[in-house]
C-alpha cells in the first residue's frame, strides 16, 4: 500500500465503519470521512444528498463528508484502499474487483488487459462474483471457451480463495467504459443481467433451482 500523506492542515480526516457508524482504529478498513475548510457545502439544488454525505455526525461531531473512499490511517498517514459502491463482501471478506480483474486479465494469455469487470449478484441472500471479460481479437478465431473458463476460474480460486459463478468472454472494444477509459461496473452489471453484453463465449454455474443468471433475473429485475 502507499501512502497519500498527512490532510490538509485544519482539516480532519477519520475512518468509520460504513453502518455502524463507530470510529475505526488505526490500520482497520473503513469509509473515509472528511470535514474543515476545504469541504463543500453540498451538492446544488439536492437536498437529500446534501444531507446523507455532507452532513454526517460522529459522536455528536460534524458535519462530515462521506467520500465514498475505503481506506485506513496508520500513524496519522491516509492510505486508500478502493470506493465503498465497488466493494464486494464474499465468502465473509471484502473484495476489491481491482484485484480480481488484474488475475483474471493475467492468467491466459488470450485475454485483453485493463478490459475486465467483477462485480457481485446478490442469489438466494449471498453475494456471487461475475467475471466479465474480453478477448484479444488474435484469439477470437481460436478461442476455447471451456479452456478459458477453466483458466479463470481457477485464477480467483488460488488468488482469492473465492469461487466465480459466472463468466462472460467479450469482443474487443466492447466493454463498456468512460470517456477517461475506466470500467462502468455498473453499467456491466446491468447488461449482464439484461443479456445485451457482447458475448463470444460464456459460462455459469448450474444449480439445483436454475442457472445463476436466471437466478439473479428472477430476484434482480
Amino acid at each position: 500500500m502507499v501512502s497519500c500523506g498527512w490532510g490538509r492542515l485544519g482539516d480532519e480526516i477519520t475512518i468509520v465503519d460504513p453502518d455502524s457508524h463507530r470510529q475505526r482504529s488505526d490500520g482497520e478498513v473503513g469509509e473515509i470521512w472528511v470535514r474543515g475548510a476545504s469541504v463543500a457545502e453540498g451538492y446544488w439544488n439536492q437536498p437529500n444528498d446534501t444531507e446523507t454525505f455532507f452532513n454526517a455526525v460522529l459522536d455528536n461531531r460534524g458535519p462530515f463528508l462521506r467520500t465514498g473512499d475505503l481506506g485506513f490511517l496508520q500513524d496519522k498517514e491516509l492510505f486508500i484502499t478502493g470506493r465503498l459502491k465497488d466493494t464486494m463482501i464474499l465468502w465473509g471478506r471484502y473484495r476489491y474487483p481491482q484485484d480480481i480483474e488484474l488475475t483474471v486479465e493475467k492468467c491466459h494469455s488470450g485475454l485483453r488487459a485493463g478490459c475486465g469487470a467483477a462485480f457481485s449478484l446478490e442469489i438466494e441472500d449471498h453475494e456471487q462474483l461475475i467475471v466479465i471479460q474480453e478477448v484479444e481479437r488474435s484469439h477470437l478465431r481460436t478461442l476455447n471457451v471451456e479452456e478459458v473458463v477453466g483458466v479463470i476460474r481457477q485464477a480467483v480460486a488460488q488468488d482469492h480463495t473465492v469461487e466465480v459463478y459466472a463468466i462472460a468472454l467479450l469482443k474487443p472494444g466492447s466493454i463498456p467504459k468512460t470517456t477517461s477509459g475506466k470500467i462502468q461496473r455498473g453499467i456491466c452489471r446491468h447488461k449482464f443481467l439484461d443479456r445485451t453484453l457482447d458475448v463470444v463465449g460464456a459460462w455459469q454455474l448450474q444449480t439445483e433451482e436454475g442457472s445463476l443468471l436466471e437466478l439473479a433475473n428472477k430476484h434482480e429485475i
